[in-house]
């Protein structure tokens, strides 16, 4: 999954997150930045509550968190979910001098994203689709895939 630093940079630039089975993230500004959560079925789930989509905390005995809002949440997007983000425009991931290289059609131009992890780079570029406009939605029965490969089909009403 990328870094929690992007992850944040793609929120703020608009990377919709529609929360599925499986998918992780982190509660920023609460002390908690360095703790990792994943959406189960049996200890935290999304709910719709009277203040709308909650992501809820079942049988979470160390500490008082019931729930919170979605859209307080930061999601940490897979190597599957990033590339189903680039789709088609994904050219190849490789590796070079130490550093992964994902590159990417953009417009008819191949572009190159580097990092010293695989997800980073695959984040690049999908940063730099979603500050062109060029960023395609997922589809939603294929962006559930969560960080073991496993796929869902999540409940989109309310979303």
């Amino acid at each position: 999954m990328v870094s929690v630093e992007l992850a944040r940079i793609l929120r703020d630039r608009g990377l919709k997150w529609r929360p599925a089975q499986y998918d992780v993230f982190f509660i920023p500004d609460r002390g908690l930045d360095d703790r990792v959560f994943v959406l189960s079925d049996l200890t935290v789930d999304v709910q719709q509550l009277a203040g709308g989509a909650a992501i809820t905390f079942n049988g979470a005995v160390e500490w008082s968190l019931d729930s919170i809002l979605h859209g307080e949440v930061v999601w940490l997007p897979t190597e599957a979910q990033l590339r189903a983000l680039l789709g088609e425009r994904l050219v190849a991931l490789t590796r070079a001098e130490g550093e992964y290289v994902c590159t990417v059609d953009v417009g008819g131009e191949v572009v190159e994203y580097r990092d010293s992890g695989a997800s980073n780079a695959y984040g690049q570029a999908v940063l730099a689709l979603l500050q062109l406009g060029l960023l395609d939605p997922l589809v939603p029965e294929l962006d559930a895939i969560g960080p073991f490969g496993r796929e869902s089909s999540p409940d989109y009403s309310g979303f």
